[in-house]
C-alpha cells in the first residue's frame, strides 16, 4: 500500500513517531501544493507522450526502428500509472526523511551519478551527459529561486540544506523519474526521450513550483528579507497552453455571389413554398413575421429538440406551423414567413430528408447529425454566403464530421467511443450556445479538425504499417509458391526414402524459400540450394553397390556440409537436423553395401510448404459488370460489407496486391479487417453484400441532389 496525499496507514502512525510529524506544518503544505503541480506535469508528460513516440514511428526508416517506437508506446499505457505512484512515492519519502534527527539520521534518496565509472555501458553515459545538461539548464534558469527555498526549509529544519538534497530540487526530481521508470522496458532512445519530455512538462514549470513554495513559507515569517525572484520568461505550461491554442478560423466576408446563388435556387424552390404556415380561417390577415423574431422562433425550438434516439419523430416544418399558429391566435392575424425565410426552411427540410437518408452516413451518427438541422438553418438565415462558399465554417463543419464518421464501425459500447463523444459534444455546444454569433461555428471546426488531424496522422502510420505488413506477406507467399513448384518439377514421379520426402518438404523447401527472399532466383545462393537438393535426391537414389555408389563416399563431405550450412541458416531443429543426418547415413551405408531394406515413396503430391489450400473461386466473364465495377475500385475508396446480416464492415482500400489483384481494406484505425480478390468483390456486388460509400463533401452532394429534385419537380409542373 502506497501514501496518497497527508495519509498515513495507522498501523506504521501507531508504531512509530511518524518523520512528518517533525516536519513544520508549513512544509507539509510545501509538499501538497508541489505534489500536486507535479501530478499535474506528469500527466500532461503522458499525454503528449504517446504523440512524440507516433512522430518518432513515423519518421523511423526502419522496421526495426517502428517496432521499437509503438512498443514504448503499449509499454507507457500499461505502466502509466504505476510509474505516476512510484514518483508520487519518492517524493513524499523524500520529505518524510526530512524530519529524521540529526545529520546522521538523514536517509535520502540517492542523487544521481552523472559521472562514467569503470564498466559503465556508452547508454549510461549518454544517460548522464542528457541528464547532466538538462540539470544545468535548471540551475541556470531557476537556481536563485531553489536556493531561497533550500535557504528557507534549512532555516525550518534547524540545520542546512543543500539544493541536491532539497525534495523539490532538479537533481531529486530527476531520480525520481528515473526510478520510476525502471518499469519501463524501452531503450536508451525511448529513455533519453522520456527525459527530454520530463525536462519540457515538468521542470519548465520550476520557476512556478519554487516561486509558489516560496511564498507560502514567507507568509509565515520564513526569511521574509530574501527579495523575490520576479516570474519568468515564456516556456512554462501557461506559455504552452497559449501556444497550442488554435488559432480560430476567420468568418469568410458575405460576398456578392452568395445572394445570387441563393436567388437561383429560390427560383426552384417556388415549386414547394406554401408549405409552412399557421393553420387559421382564410379570413385572417395575413402579416409576415419579421427575420428577427422566426430566429427567436427557431432559439425556441433549439432548446426542444430531442435526443438523437427521438429525432425520427422531429418534423422542424411543422413544429414551425404550430408556433406560427400559436403566435397568429395571440395576435389575431395570420403570421407567414417572408419568402426568403420560408426558401431557406424547405431547403434545409429537404437537404436534411437527403442526409439522413444517405448510406455513407453510419445509423448511429445520423440522430446526432439531425440536430444540427436548427443551428445550420439559423446560419443559412443570417448568411446566404453558406450556400455559395465551400470554406464556410458551418458547411465545413458539417462536411468534417460527415467524412470523419464515414469509416466509423460501431464498438461494443458507442457512447464510450471517442469520434461518437467528439461530435456529440459539438452537437450540444451548438445547441447549448449558438444564438446569433457565427464564430462558434469557426470555434468548432478549429477543434474537430485538430482532433481528426490526430486520428487521421496515427491512422495512416497504422494504415502503412498495416500495408508494408502485407506486401511482405503477399511476397512471401508468392516465393512459397514459386518454391513449391520448383520442387514439385524435380521431383515428380521420383521414389525416394519417405524421411528424405519429409525432409524436403518441412526444412530444404524452408532453406529455397529463404534464399529466394533474401537474395533472387538468379542468385548464387539460390543455385547453390537446388544444386544440394539434387545431389541429395541423387545419393538417396543410388540401390546398389555400383561406380556410382563408391564416387558418392567421395562427394559425401561436401554434400552434408552444404546441408548442414543450409539448415543452420535458416535455424532448423537442431534435434530434427541430428535424427536427418542419422537416418541419411543409415541410407547411404545401405546404398554402399547394397542393401534394398528401406521404406520408400513415389513423389506425387505438391509440395505445399506449409501454406494454407487456397479458395477456389469461380471465375467471371472479364465483361462482366460487377468485376469490372470491382476492377475500377480505387486505393483510398471507402465500402460497406455486409456480414452475415449484421451492422456492415466499414472499410478502406488502402492496397492492391499483384499477382492476383488482392484487395487490403482497412478500418479507420488503419488496421486490417478484410482480404479479398477482385473476383470476390465482384460477386459480393452481385449478392447485394457489398456497396461503395461515396466519400465526397457531404453538404455538396446533399445540395445537388435537392436541385436535381426541384429541376424535375419544375419540370413536371
Amino acid at each position: 500500500m502506497h501514501n496518497d496525499g497527508k495519509v498515513v496507514p495507522i498501523n506504521r502512525a501507531q508504531a512509530t513517531p511518524s518523520p512528518l510529524a517533525r516536519l513544520p506544518v508549513v512544509l507539509l503544505q510545501v509538499r501538497d501544493k508541489a505534489a500536486q503541480q507535479l501530478q499535474q506535469g506528469l500527466q500532461e508528460l503522458f499525454d503528449n507522450a504517446d504523440d512524440t513516440l507516433f512522430e518518432m514511428a513515423d519518421k523511423a526508416r526502419s522496421t526495426v526502428d517502428h517496432h521499437i517506437f509503438f512498443e514504448a508506446m503499449r509499454d507507457l499505457r500499461l505502466k502509466r500509472k504505476n510509474f505516476e505512484r512510484v514518483f508520487m512515492e519518492q517524493l513524499f519519502v523524500a520529505f518524510a526523511n526530512l524530519g529524521q534527527f540529526g545529520s546522521g539520521d538523514l536517509q535520502l534518496v540517492p542523487v544521481v551519478s552523472y559521472e562514467a565509472v569503470s564498466g559503465t555501458s556508452a547508454d549510461d553515459v549518454e544517460k548522464a551527459v542528457a541528464l547532466e545538461a538538462m540539470l544545468s539548464r535548471v540551475r541556470h534558469r531557476d537556481g536563485l529561486a531553489l536556493g531561497q527555498l533550500s535557504a528557507r526549509m534549512s532555516q525550518l529544519l534547524g540545520r542546512r540544506l543543500e539544493d541536491h538534497e532539497n525534495p523539490l530540487g532538479p537533481a531529486l526530481l530527476c531520480e525520481f523519474f528515473l526510478q520510476a521508470g525502471r518499469s519501463l522496458g524501452v531503450e536508451i532512445r525511448v529513455k533519453l526521450i522520456m527525459l527530454k519530455l520530463f525536462e519540457k512538462y515538468v521542470l519548465s514549470d520550476a520557476d512556478l513550483l519554487y516561486g509558489e513554495a516560496n511564498q507560502l513559507l514567507v507568509a509565515v515569517g520564513v526569511l521574509p528579507e530574501l527579495k523575490a525572484v520576479p516570474s519568468r520568461r515564456p516556456g512554462g505550461r501557461a506559455s504552452r497552453e497559449h501556444h497550442h491554442a488554435s488559432q480560430p478560423i476567420v468568418d469568410p466576408p458575405l460576398d456578392e455571389s452568395g445572394q445570387q446563388a441563393f436567388s437561383a435556387l429560390q427560383k426552384l424552390l417556388q415549386a414547394v413554398r406554401g408549405s409552412v404556415a399557421p393553420t387559421l380561417e382564410a379570413s385572417a390577415e395575413p402579416q409576415p413575421i419579421a427575420t428577427r423574431d422566426l430566429l427567436r422562433l427557431l432559439s425556441h425550438l433549439q432548446q426542444y429538440v430531442p435526443e438523437p434516439e427521438a429525432e425520427d419523430d422531429f418534423d422542424l416544418r411543422n413544429q414551425l406551423e404550430q408556433l406560427l399558429t400559436r403566435v397568429s391566435v395571440k395576435s389575431g392575424k395570420s403570421r407567414v414567413l417572408e419568402d426568403a425565410d420560408e426558401d431557406v426552411i424547405n431547403l434545409f427540410a429537404m437537404l436534411f430528408a437527403f442526409i439522413l437518408a444517405d448510406s455513407s452516413v453510419p445509423d448511429a451518427f445520423k440522430g446526432l447529425i439531425a440536430r444540427l438541422q436548427i443551428p445550420l438553418l439559423k446560419v443559412a438565415v443570417l448568411d446566404k454566403s453558406l450556400f455559395s462558399c465551400a470554406s464556410h465554417p458551418a458547411r465545413r463543419l458539417l462536411n468534417d464530421i460527415a467524412s470523419a464518421v464515414m469509416g466509423w464501425s460501431p464498438p461494443q459500447n458507442v457512447c464510450h467511443d471517442a469520434l461518437y463523444q467528439r461530435v456529440e459534444q459539438v452537437v450540444q455546444r451548438l445547441l447549448n450556445e449558438f444564438v446569433e454569433d457565427p464564430a462558434i461555428f469557426s470555434q468548432l471546426l478549429t477543434q474537430f479538425s485538430a482532433f481528426t488531424a490526430d486520428e487521421c496522422r496515427r491512422s495512416q502510420l497504422l494504415e502503412r504499417h498495416t500495408r508494408e505488413a502485407e506486401q511482405a506477406r503477399l511476397h512471401t507467399e508468392t516465393a512459397r509458391q514459386r518454391v513449391a513448384q520448383v520442387l514439385d518439377r524435380r521431383l515428380a514421379g521420383k521414389v525416394l526414402p519417405q524421411f528424405v520426402v519429409q525432409f524436403l518438404q518441412q526444412a530444404w523447401g524452408q532453406v529455397l524459400l529463404l534464399a529466394m527472399l533474401k537474395h533472387g532466383e538468379q542468385s548464387l545462393q539460390w543455385q547453390a540450394a537446388l544444386r544440394t537438393l539434387d545431389e541429395l535426391v541423387w545419393s538417396v537414389g543410388l540401390r546398389e553397390d555400383t561406380e556410382a555408389g563408391r564416387h558418392l563416399l567421395e562427394q559425401l563431405p561436401v554434400l552434408l556440409k552444404a546441408l548442414r550450412d543450409g539448415l543452420a541458416a535458416a535455424a532448423f531443429d537442431p534435434f530434427s537436423t541430428r535424427e536427418f543426418f542419422q537416418r541419411l547415413q543409415a541410407t547411404h551405408v545401405q546404398s554402399c553395401e547394397g542393401d534394398p531394406a528401406q521404406v520408400l515413396v513415389e513423389v506425387r503430391e505438391p509440395f505445399m510448404l506449409g501454406a494454407g489450400v487456397p479458395t477456389v473461386v469461380e471465375s467471371l466473364p472479364k465483361d462482366d459488370l460487377d468485376l469490372i465495377k470491382a476492377s475500377h475500385l480505387r486505393v483510398g475508396a471507402w465500402v460497406a460489407f455486409e456480414q452475415d446480416q449484421q451492422t456492415p464492415l466499414r472499410c478502406k482500400l488502402t492496397a492492391i496486391m499483384p499477382p492476383d489483384d488482392t484487395c487490403i481494406f482497412v478500418s479507420r484505425t488503419g488496421l486490417k479487417v478484410l482480404e479479398k480478390t477482385t473476383v470476390q468483390l465482384a460477386q459480393a456486388f452481385k449478392c447485394g453484400a457489398l456497396r461503395t460509400l461515396d466519400d465526397g463533401p457531404l453538404f455538396e452532394r446533399a445540395l445537388a441532389a435537392v436541385m436535381g429534385d426541384l429541376r424535375q419537380l419544375k419540370r413536371g409542373k
